[in-house]
């Protein structure tokens, strides 16, 4: 074994890192969270996608040479797609975003640094009062 206790501790190293330990709870977060959307676009939203096109999901296919071209399946991925966006949307980025706004709110705003141009400006304005 060609360094086994230092493969070992640098394998420890790199697992207890914050980095590694964050991008695996994002993993598993981000995974149970797909799962409430998708659950959320089969159990509320299709059906109501449903009911608008009268009962039944798009569907249709054509057939050329042989070959069978099913617009509809990709119809109707396209709405789950849609629904699924607009549902990450307005259940998470918006919130948060709302969120970001109400905390950016009670900060001061970082003064701008005056580029050389405007420095030099305000000198000359200094020593033009001066004079007078």
């Amino acid at each position: 074994m060609i360094g086994g206790t230092g493969m070992l501790k640098g394998f420890k190293e790199f697992i207890l890192r914050g980095n590694v330990i964050e991008l695996a709870v994002a993993v598993v977060i981000g995974a149970a969270f797909t799962a409430v959307i998708n659950q959320l676009v089969v159990s509320f939203l299709n059906p109501l996608v449903r009911v608008i096109l009268g009962g039944s999901a798009a569907s249709g296919t054509f057939t050329i040479r042989g070959q069978v071209f099913d617009y509809g399946t990709f119809i109707n991925a396209l709405i789950a797609f849609a629904l699924t966006a607009a549902a990450v949307y307005f259940l998470v980025v918006l919130p948060v975003n709302k969120i970001n706004e109400r905390r950016a709110r009670g900060r001061e705003p970082k003064p701008e640094e005056m580029g050389d141009e405007v420095r030099l400006l305000t000198e000359i304005r200094d020593a033009l009062r001066e004079r007078r």
